[in-house]
């Protein structure tokens, strides 16, 4: 039997309701603002939390030499569909010139990577 079961992946960011807001509009959802600490409930039930950090350097990707720390992988009926949403929501693309792969690699506007996955 499990210790413990997974209640939500926190994301450090400089203004964690910018950041709730951008993957309210990626994921759908409802945001709930607590200050420097603000939720994004999922239509799914799951969610995802953002948390103020000042001082938050985001990863460098690739990095030889670092970690990307982590990434979300989002699954997506229409890849081409879903990239144009992304970037006017204000992504940039890391890794995008492969075309013929089954996902594509962006920062959040925080920097946090995610990869863009079909389904």
């Amino acid at each position: 039997m499990p210790l413990a079961k997974l209640d939500v992946v926190v994301l450090d960011c400089p203004d964690p309701h910018a950041l709730a807001a951008f993957y309210a509009e990626v994921l759908g959802g409802t945001v709930e603002d607590q200050g420097e600490w603000v939720d994004l409930k999922l239509p799914d039930g799951k969610a995802l939390a953002f948390q103020a950090a000042p001082a938050y350097v985001p990863p460098k990707w690739p990095s030889p030499d670092g970690s990307q720390q982590f990434h979300l992988d989002l699954a997506v009926p229409d890849l081409d569909a879903a990239e144009k949403g992304v970037l006017a929501l204000g992504a940039k693309p890391l890794d995008v010139e492969d075309r013929s792969r089954t996902f594509r690699v962006y920062a959040d506007p925080a920097g946090h990577p995610f990869c863009l996955c079909a389904c």
